[in-house]
């Protein structure tokens, strides 16, 4: 017999054990707007470029193949106040390679800072270890140079041949240079000092459009955010924080907000993935699916002849030997097929009944309990989805 100051307190802690249960359950299904949403302004840039690399061990481009890579050397020794108009058709050097360069501009980069760079060969060069890449400005989409890329070039693989074979780990002809551009021009854009400010979601849905801006007027006391369309909130900045954007965008960006999103079951048949939201519900439908494998194996065979046969079949003439003599006939060596046909019908399979309106688990454990794999799944799915009993999008990759 517990004491009556025990049996009251078991179940105060049981319903206490529940609202932390059910809170933690909740607070799970949370994610911070920052990692759903982008703010305006705050983005990054594409920059790319074309440039040399030198100093490469006989695995550069081939200048018959890469015409571009010697018209490439030629205007750089130009610029030099090097001539090599007149031998530029004699010009065989290998150590030189036309790459690609390639690189991320953060947002709100300035002046001076550093980046790291990509590059990748453009013409037939095989390695590009040891090489160093010139000095190559990078552009963005509107056509001006934002960046300069120059320094040794790490390259994560490698390759060696010889006369019987050849080796190659990784890709020898990609590579990075930690912090090797330099940003020469920003991109202006005054956070600071704007009136109102864009949150453009990752995954557009307006049920988590209207919670992000439900969340955000809880946040400033008074209706500032209002939803534009399922991938944009707007959200006015209050006058008290005005010139204040950035604090308010870091405080607004930690506010947590249940993300909603669309029943859909995605399917990759190469591989046989399935992946469904926990919004996927079926309705109540019968399920039988067999098997039906049809097998052949081939299983050749050699059949020797008898002894002292006659070559050919009866009657074969008998063949001569270049010395003029005879050969001992005898009988040819065939191969005779032999083909085995199995059929298997997996006869053994009844309907099983899914009930409707069941849970994503229950789902998966009913599909589980009937032997299904995969593959099979892809295809009962499919054929629940045409039925009109699986409430959810099927998108196949």
């Amino acid at each position: 017999m517990l004491p009556l100051v025990l049996r009251r307190t078991l179940p105060l802690l049981g319903l206490l054990a529940a609202l932390v249960g059910g809170a933690t359950d909740d607070a799970s299904a949370r994610s911070r707007i920052k990692d759903i949403a982008d703010f305006e302004g705050i983005r990054q840039n594409k920059l790319v470029g074309y440039g040399l690399v030198i100093g490469l061990n006989g695995t550069g481009d081939t200048l018959n193949n890469a015409p571009f890579t010697q018209q490439s050397i030629i205007a750089m020794l130009e610029r030099l106040g090097v001539n090599t108009r007149d031998i530029a058709g004699s010009l065989r050097t290998r150590n030189v390679a036309a790459v690609m360069v390639t690189a991320t501009l953060p947002a709100f980069a300035r002046a001076g800072s550093r980046i790291d760079i990509s590059v990748g060969t453009f013409g037939d060069s095989t390695s590009l270890q040891g090489g160093t890449l010139l000095v190559t400005p990078l552009q963005g989409a509107d056509g001006e140079v934002y960046a300069v890329a120059q320094g040794s070039i790490a390259v994560g693989g490698f390759s060696a041949a010889g006369g019987g074979g050849n080796v190659t780990r990784n890709i020898p002809t990609a590579g990075k240079i930690a912090n090797g551009g330099i940003v020469e021009r920003e991109i202006g854009f005054q956070l600071a000092s704007l009136n109102d400010v864009k949150v453009s979601l990752r995954n557009p849905d307006l049920t988590t459009a209207r919670r992000i801006a439900q969340v955000i007027n809880a946040f400033l006391r008074s209706p500032s955010a209002r939803p534009l369309d399922p991938g944009t909130v707007l959200v006015l900045v209050p006058d008290g924080r005005r010139g204040d954007v950035v604090n308010l965008l870091t405080d607004i960006e930690q506010l947590p907000v249940e993300p909603d999103q669309i029943a859909r079951v995605v399917i990759d048949e190469k591989t046989g993935t399935i992946v469904m939201g926990d919004a996927v519900r079926i309705s109540t439908v019968a399920i039988a699916h067999g098997n039906l494998t049809i097998r052949i194996t081939e299983t050749p065979q050699v059949s020797q002849p008898n002894p002292f046969a006659p070559a050919g079949g009866t009657g074969a003439p008998v063949v001569g030997d270049i010395t003029g003599g005879a050969i001992a006939p005898g009988g040819a060596t065939v191969v005779v097929p032999r083909t085995q046909i199995d059929v298997e019908e997996q006869n053994d399979r009844r309907l099983a009944i899914l009930p409707g309106s069941v849970t994503l688990q229950e789902l998966v454990n009913g599909l589980n309990a009937l032997g299904f794999g995969p593959r099979d799944m892809i295809t009962i799915l499919q054929a629940i989805k045409a039925a009109g009993a699986l409430q959810a999008e099927i998108e196949v990759m």
